[in-house]
């Protein structure tokens, strides 16, 4: 057994088709990062770290329009607000960082994931004969027994209209008239909606921030566990402006309300310990 042999055990433990390497030599998927720096945008490179392979420059900029639309919501946002209490306690930005990004789970940060898990299983529920419509309802039920009543991706506790989603919209319908996208999902998530508004009696729930950005990942094909990764990117833009923000500012130990309010009690009145 040759040198090279002997070696290639300890080679394959960290299998990977990401990136390639040799002494003056870095290729991501094949493609020198020489050539990619200066001619590929961050969008771009996200999608080839993730897919494998370059977008064309339509899918490059529907991409580019989700990650910048859910860059930051104030610190009334979880991760936003943790960003800032956690630099007033001493620590550096990265881990202000995060401290944020740990608490985009399920409920703030994984809408988007759940959204584009719906869209799919409408859509294959279509793809096995359903109608849209039936196939809408039908997903609707199996998102609610799964994550509860509250929709992913449809409606929002501060806008009436998401300012963000109607933008997203329009982008994946000028994409789809110029066949860069199919708008297959555009058209799912709006019978989502009608079907919303159907069971509501005739009550609107638009479409979020997190419903617009899952049109366009299951548009652009990602599986539905990207969208929240891709989230996470793109907050992870807002969390470090506000974390710079607040080192700026200064402040120690900034909790979630003024210090001059206090949480309310509701435990028992004071009382004394037993005596021994």
């Amino acid at each position: 057994m040759n040198k090279d042999e002997g070696q290639q055990p300890s080679r394959d433990w960290w299998r990977t088709s990401i990136i390639d390497m040799a002494p003056g030599e870095i290729r991501y998927f094949g493609y020198p990062i020489e050539q990619l720096t200066g001619q590929v945008s961050f969008a771009q490179m996200i999608w080839l770290m993730t897919r494998g392979e370059l977008p064309g420059a339509a899918q490059a900029r529907l991409l580019e329009a989700a990650l910048v639309a859910a860059v930051d919501h104030g610190p009334q946002a979880p991760s936003i607000a943790i960003a800032r209490m956690a630099a007033t306690c001493g620590v550096g930005l990265n881990n202000a960082m995060a401290s944020a990004v740990n608490v985009l789970g399920d409920v703030h940060g994984g809408a988007g994931e759940q959204a584009v898990a719906l869209y799919q299983a409408v859509a294959a529920r279509v793809d096995a004969g359903a109608t849209l419509e039936a196939a809408a309802a039908s997903g609707l039920d199996e998102a609610i027994a799964l994550h509860g009543k509250f929709v992913s991706g449809f409606g929002h506790r501060f806008h009436p209209v998401d300012p963000r989603a109607p933008r997203l919209l329009a982008l994946v319908a000028e994409a789809a008239a110029a066949g860069a996208v199919s708008g297959r999902f555009a058209l799912i998530a709006q019978a989502i909606e009608d079907e919303l508004a159907r069971r509501k009696n005739g009550k609107r729930i638009p479409m979020n921030i997190d419903g617009a950005t899952a049109v366009i990942y299951a548009e652009l094909g990602f599986p539905a566990p990207l969208a929240r990764g891709l989230f996470c990117l793109s907050r992870s833009v807002g969390i470090l402006a506000h974390a710079w923000e607040q080192t700026q500012q200064g402040g120690r130990n900034k909790g979630p309300i003024p210090r001059d309010l206090i949480w309310t009690y509701d435990g028992p009145e004071k009382r004394e310990v037993p005596k021994a």
